[in-house]
């Protein structure tokens, strides 16, 4: 069981008003658990082919391959509220073939199916997709936290609430992250979030080693920031918390885009402006999609210049904890299309690296989404969070502070909010092959 929710003074000072400003009717009791199967309902933005919305809904109503079977979750998914339905939208043909499922038109009908009480057993918040209004710093406004304010609003009425999953980051902004996160612990709402990749296979299949002293990490992924920077950020953290003596948060971060990224890279160390150039050829050599540097052949290893021609856009996140731990997030697109890890840890000659591997591409069933939904059925059968919240909390404003860099065109920004200290579960969550 995950330690209790620690978030810094400055955190709570920030997001308290607003926190205190919610009903607390019926602080901290949970709806009965009854011997039925849990009801659930999903709160969506859309739901087309290959989005969250609809690989997440398919395997509760279809089941998915786990070991060496198909396994069909013990819970129902009974109602369903969508916010968007674009063309392509599987909502309807999925409520017309599963009768169990409605589709109802608004948040709070859905946690009621359509009645006047609470009627659900748990709370899935997929907000990824759709089209949304995309702010001046480049930021697509999902409605996470609406969906989650609105749900509160049902619980507060009800006097009781039920386990919430919310898919990803908490929300755009970082005051609306700590709300949740502080409305949560207030009202005693279990509450579980993150994305697939803390629990999808590794290859190799390693984890941190226990009381192991960190000095420097490194993640290089693919995608864009506001959204695959999270993915990676969220494959750091989710290795560096396990470090000796626990989480202790990020004090100050800064970001780099472009030919800048280069220039660091050239610096050779994190003192110089850059990063370990063991950690970032290690990560390189973990990847699976690695992009030939030459034309006609697949195993050459790209130079610096063969980077730069290949990767349009680099972007990069240096940050640094409060313990004084090191760490890099890359997005290199046009290099690499899957997110490596690499560490180096006090009194080991080689570093720790491994791939996060996340099954077939497009073309086939994104088989990283089975650990993510096998981890919040157990969530919703056991209403126990299975990893902290703290980690999404903190890889949240991360996300939310290397945007603000790089709206500002780079330099450090200064992070005493995310002086976030926790302790991880003892027990590792990534699926093992």
């Amino acid at each position: 069981m995950p330690e209790p929710l620690k978030i810094s003074r400055r955190t709570v000072l920030a997001a308290a008003p607003a926190a205190a400003a919610l009903s607390m009717t019926g602080c901290g009791v949970l709806a009965n658990q009854t011997a039925k199967r849990p009801r659930i309902a999903a709160l969506v933005t859309e739901v087309r082919r290959l989005s969250h919305g609809e690989v997440i809904l398919d395997r509760f109503l279809e089941g998915f391959g786990w070991e060496s079977g198909h396994h069909h979750p013990q819970v129902d998914l009974v109602s369903l509220y969508v916010d968007q339905f674009p063309e392509g939208d599987l909502s309807r043909e999925r409520a017309a073939r599963f009768p169990q499922l409605k589709i109802y038109p608004s948040v709070a009908e859905a946690l009621t199916c359509g009645g006047e009480k609470l009627a659900v057993d748990g709370v899935m918040i997929i907000g990824e997709h759709g089209k949304y209004p995309v702010n001046e710093k480049g930021q697509t406004l999902y409605p996470r936290y609406e969906f989650f304010q609105q749900t509160v609003d049902v619980f507060s009425k009800n006097g009781r609430v039920v386990p919430v999953f919310n898919d990803k980051h908490l929300s755009w902004n970082w005051e609306l992250c700590a709300k949740m996160a502080l409305t949560a612990r207030c009202m005693g709402i279990p509450l579980m979030a993150g994305s697939s990749l803390p629990v999808t296979w590794r290859i190799p299949s390693v984890e941190m080693p226990d009381e192991a002293e960190v000095e420097e990490a490194m993640a290089i992924g693919n995608g864009n920031p506001d959204s695959y920077d999270f993915h990676a950020l969220e494959t750091i953290q989710c290795f560096v918390e396990r470090r000796k003596d626990g989480e202790t948060g990020v004090v100050r971060l800064e970001a780099l885009r472009g030919d800048v990224v280069w220039k660091a890279l050239a610096a050779g160390s994190w003192s110089a402006g850059g990063w370990d150039p063991t950690l970032f050829e290690a990560c390189l050599c973990r990847s699976h999609t690695l992009t030939p540097a030459r034309e006609g052949f697949n195993h050459v290893y790209p130079t610096p210049e063969d980077m730069a021609r290949i990767v349009k856009d680099p972007v990069a996140y240096r940050f640094e904890y409060a313990d004084r731990l090191k760490a890099t997030m890359l997005l290199l697109n046009g290099l690499v299309g899957d997110i490596t890890f690499a560490a180096r840890i006090k009194g080991q000659s080689e570093p720790l690296s491994t791939l996060m591997y996340l099954g077939g591409s497009n073309d086939t069933q994104p088989f990283n989404f089975d650990a993510l939904v096998w981890n919040i059925e157990q969530f919703f059968l056991t209403r126990k969070v299975p990893y902290p919240l703290e980690r999404t909390l903190l890889t949240s404003g991360l996300v939310a502070a290397g945007i603000e860099s790089l709206h500002r065109k780079g330099g450090w920004i200064d992070t005493p909010h995310l002086e976030i200290s926790y302790l991880a579960t003892r027990h590792s969550t990534f699926r093992r092959t």
